[in-house]
């Protein structure tokens, strides 16, 4: 028997099935596949700046280190407050190489004992919105209004910086980016630490700072400069600080897709 549908009629219904099946698979992509861009943004309210100085060479940062890896699963993270970790590198004199510390991230804790005018450093050593911290909770949420912090992350790792401050001055300030790895296991070999196997969290593993010549700054999501495991979550932490300064005035972060 002869079919009665010619290939033109044949060509058409392919074409619409086509579209169709088309339509069902974008339909069906999770929104976050079809999202171009994602935004961190603090209220007005400040968001505390809770920094952690840590070393694999020493014996007493995996506590403070869990401590801080539970705050991942605290309903205010992000939102009141931003935690980061700087791995110091003046432990590595004991034998053990700590993968993730930097001589800058020392002289970071270094300035702030200068400015505390303390004169030595340690570790664990946490610092909250620039002041030496001893607490063992999270802080309250802060009820001092200090401005929106906004930051944009496009597909292509172009970030938008904007900050409004709460009353426009005439104070200069400068953007803060630190990209932070999480799941990071490492055996320790030698050290204080060793045979021991360590995870760490908010890990900062690349840190960019830029003026904000106007309310709004274009600039690059900072490259990985420091080893990271292979598919482990990233986020991001960003702060304001008045130029010269040190102590955080805004911070905001969030998840990177």
């Amino acid at each position: 028997m002869q079919s009665r549908w010619r290939p033109a009629v044949i060509a058409r219904m392919t074409c619409r099935l086509k579209r169709v099946a088309a339509l069902v698979l974008v339909l069906n992509v999770p929104r976050t596949a079809l999202s171009s861009e994602v935004t961190f943004e603090s209220g007005p309210l400040r968001t505390h700046l809770l920094e952690l100085f840590t070393s694999e060479g020493c014996s007493s940062c995996p506590p403070a280190e869990a401590w801080l890896s539970k705050l991942r699963n605290e309903p205010p993270l992000w939102r009141e407050f931003v935690p980061i970790s700087f791995h110091v590198d003046y432990w590595d004199r004991l034998g053990w190489r700590d993968p993730f510390a930097a001589k800058q991230w020392t002289a970071r804790q270094y300035e702030y004992s200068a400015r505390w005018k303390s004169g030595n450093v340690y570790t664990p050593g946490f610092v909250l919105d620039g002041r030496e911290w001893r607490g063992s909770a999270l802080p309250p949420a802060s009820e001092e209004k200090s401005g929106v912090l906004r930051i944009t992350v496009a597909e292509d790792d172009a970030v938008t910086a904007r900050f409004k401050p709460e009353t426009p001055d005439e104070r200069r300030y400068v953007v803060h980016l630190a990209r932070l790895g999480f799941d990071l296991r490492v055996d320790v070999k030698a050290g204080e630490n060793r045979g021991r196997k360590l995870q760490h969290d908010f890990v900062v593993l690349s840190l960019m700072s830029e003026p904000l010549d106007s309310e709004t700054k274009q600039l690059r999501l900072p490259a990985k400069t420091l080893s990271q495991n292979s598919g482990s979550p990233e986020a991001l932490a960003a702060w304001v600080t008045e130029v010269g300064q040190i102590e955080p005035i805004q911070a905001t972060g969030g998840w990177l897709p």
